[in-house]
């Protein structure tokens, strides 16, 4: 699937983020609302839960790799960590394993569990953009077009674009096709497989 392969290196440098400024952002947020109330606590407490939640997010990562019994113990992370960024991290390797599979309907119950809890916007438009490709190919036409309108994420305006583009020329809608093509190309001119999209529209059009 190596239309995935620049959103894993998105999803890459955001776990990167996550754990080289998780920690820091929390107790950044806490001294700005705060000050020093609570920080003993906070030190005592919530800075041990992330690093445990650090720790079971990689054991559950490699676990997945092996199969279904990896599969399982992922479930019960995320269940066991539902409101903290790994959980979403970790719902988004398992509907790649999914997708790997074929299970196009199991990727989707997950790309749609993140895209409704992820609380940073990139991770939202990361799990939104896979949904609607997966759409497309299960030829939910409408509802990928909805998926991508709930892009809010500016980093990923084009790649939405594009989507949009590939729902109009699978309807037969070439002037919005070459219109939503246009519009992605704006944001990466460098795309030669967006071209060869918009190149192709005229040859679709008059077939």
């Amino acid at each position: 699937m190596e239309q995935y392969e620049t959103e894993e290196q998105q999803i890459e440098a955001i776990k990167r983020f996550w754990k080289e400024n998780g920690v820091a952002l929390v107790i950044g947020a806490l001294l700005g609302l705060g000050g020093l109330l609570g920080w003993r606590y906070y030190n005592d407490s919530q800075i041990a839960a992330k690093e445990q939640a650090s720790f079971a997010y990689e054991q559950a990562s490699q676990e997945l790799l092996k199969g279904e019994v990896g599969f399982s113990k992922a479930k019960t992370f995320i269940d066991a960590h539902s409101d903290s960024g790994y959980a979403m991290l970790m719902a988004l390797e398992m509907a790649q394993q999914a997708i790997e599979r074929k299970d196009l309907a199991e990727a989707a119950k997950h790309l749609e569990l993140v895209a409704s809890n992820a609380k940073l916007s990139a991770i939202q438009s990361v799990a939104q953009l896979r949904l609607a490709r997966i759409q497309i190919e299960q030829g939910k036409l409408e509802l990928a077009l909805k998926s991508a309108d709930k892009i809010t994420d500016e980093a990923f305006k084009g790649q939405s674009q594009e989507i949009r583009g590939d729902v109009y020329q699978a309807q037969q809608l070439f002037d919005k096709a070459r219109a939503a093509y246009s519009a992605a190309l704006e944001t990466n001119g460098r795309d030669q497989v967006l071209k060869m999209k918009l190149d192709n529209l005229a040859i679709a059009a008059n077939g």
